[in-house]
């Protein structure tokens, strides 16, 4: 066992007026299985690439192992992969790949295809099990379950919780809870590790913002009390200066050298006063705890006059002549919240985009819903973003103050509302689409993996409010804790070579 030591780590962006972080220290174990969370912007990946140093910093980072990063480039995408493999780690016997994918619920003779050929999923397994096969490295890895379905996520969580020497972000509070023994938060104020997993973090978490706003209010109430004592400290300051030009009484003069005398002596006290209570005003300024808000969403669903809503009858997607799937069948209703389940490439977008009647595809069964109904969308894909956020709320035909609102509940700040789109990180694009769908009135919600890069906060917040507002909502989501809490139905699709 080492460790790794930062101290006093400091780091900016070129050209931003805020540093992302500052004057930050912690000290971990190389043994330990850390899930790093925090806000999406809010530097989880820059953090990691700070550990991996890739960028100058103020401050030291000491380590004496090996930092690897997951995911890594693999050029020649071409080359069989047990070369690519052989590769990175030249000293491991093959039995000893085998093993590791085996663990990993994947046969061998994907080391015997090209890279390029595997799916998605084959590919993160590849990469996690070449780097645990590394000696002497500490695993720095980065959303490894990303667009896999949900039995790929449940072999990598099988996989990850019996390995150890990582930090691993993810927004996955199930695969966090099952995985990790440490969680590292960056905060609004600072970087926190804690012992356990996910959910004890939370607790804690929770309790801490709980005091610490009972102790905002009464510091804020202070401050308000000793800001009227400072001002009414001003005003009998200026009133004695006043009296310094003197007053004749009954005709008589005053004595104006005594009198300034008083004055000056009044006024001497009255600054130190003042200058008291400043000093007691940012005394209690500088306790109030930079506590992470969880504003609550609100969103405005339609109820629609026609029960059920849409109908789908022996639905099933033609592509090459060839049904996709197994056909479906089931109703959307009022305040239905139905999960389209299955593995990746089963159909389950096609049956979205066939809801929504956003591509042309050829299908079998039927379809049937009402002409005017307002439909609101989620895709996957946010490659299409661009341009300001004022543009594209006029765009869509959307409150430009309640959509800027919505997103800086889920935690943009002002810089990244000026942000052009294209300029934010996935995570903030996919809230560009919530904060967009949440904002409009529909009679159904459409949503494609909505929560791909979302923070886990921002998951709350969207989970909390559909519960309160019950939308009709028909969404495909591979976060099982969202699909636990949130679906009234589920509908599985099977891909036709499945059966």
């Amino acid at each position: 066992m080492s460790q790794i030591s930062v101290q006093n780590l400091s780091f900016g962006y070129e050209g931003s007026l805020k540093n992302v972080f500052e004057n930050v220290s912690f000290v971990l174990d190389t043994d330990w299985k850390l899930g790093l969370i925090g806000r999406n912007g809010k530097g989880k990946t820059t953090f990691l690439k700070l550990l991996k140093g890739e960028y100058e910093y103020e401050g030291t980072i000491t380590k004496n192992v090996d930092i690897d990063y997951f995911p890594f480039e693999i050029k020649q995408k071409q080359e069989m992969t047990l070369d690519i493999v052989l590769s990175i780690v030249p000293d491991v016997e093959e039995w000893e790949i085998i093993k590791e994918l085996n663990l990993l619920n994947t046969t061998a003779d994907i080391l015997y295809r090209p890279f390029s050929s595997l799916s998605g999923g084959e590919q993160v397994k590849i990469e996690l099990a070449t780097l645990f096969l590394k000696k002497n490295n500490f695993l720095l890895i980065d959303e490894p379950t990303n667009h896999l379905d949900i039995q790929a996520r449940e072999s990598i969580v099988n996989y990850m919780k019996n390995k150890k020497g990582f930090i691993v972000v993810s927004h996955e509070r199930s695969f966090l809870d099952k995985v990790c023994d440490h969680i590292i938060s960056i905060n609004n104020s600072n970087i926190d590790i804690q012992k356990g997993n996910y959910s004890s973090w939370k607790e804690n978490m929770d309790r801490q913002n709980s005091y610490e706003r009972v102790q905002n209010e009464k510091i804020t109430k202070d401050i308000t009390r000793l800001e009227v004592a400072q001002k009414n400290t001003a005003n009998w300051s200026d009133a004695v200066e006043k009296t310094k030009v003197g007053v004749r009484i009954a005709g008589l003069r005053p004595d104006t050298g005594y009198i300034g005398h008083q004055a000056a002596k009044m006024m001497k006290r009255s600054k130190v006063i003042e200058s008291r209570i400043e000093k007691e005003i940012d005394e209690k300024k500088s306790l109030l705890k930079n506590v992470d808000r969880q504003d609550s969403l609100t969103m405005k669903p339609l109820v629609n006059k026609r029960n059920p809503i849409i109908i789908l009858d022996n639905v099933s997607v033609i592509y090459n002549k060839k049904q996709v799937f197994e056909p479906v069948s089931f109703e959307i209703r009022n305040n239905d919240r139905i999960a389209l389940i299955g593995k990746n490439g089963a159909g389950k977008s096609s049956i979205v985009k066939l809801i929504l009647n956003d591509e042309k595809m050829d299908y079998n069964g039927n379809i049937r819903k009402p002409e005017q109904l307002k439909i609101s969308y989620v895709s996957q894909n946010t490659d299409f973003l661009k341009g300001t956020l004022k543009n594209y709320a006029k765009e869509e035909n959307i409150d430009e103050s309640i959509f800027k609102a919505m997103l800086a509940k889920m935690g943009f700040d002002i810089v990244d509302l000026n942000k052009n789109i294209e300029d934010m990180s996935e995570g903030q694009k996919k809230k560009v689409l919530l904060a967009k769908s949440i904002s409009e009135s529909a009679d159904v919600y459409l949503w494609d993996e909505p929560l791909n890069y979302i923070d886990i906060i921002t998951r709350e917040q969207i989970e909390e409010a559909i519960l309160k507002y019950m939308p009709t909502l028909v969404f495909v989501e591979h976060d099982d804790t969202f699909v636990k809490k949130i679906a009234t139905k589920k509908v599985e699709v099977i891909r036709k070579d499945e059966k």
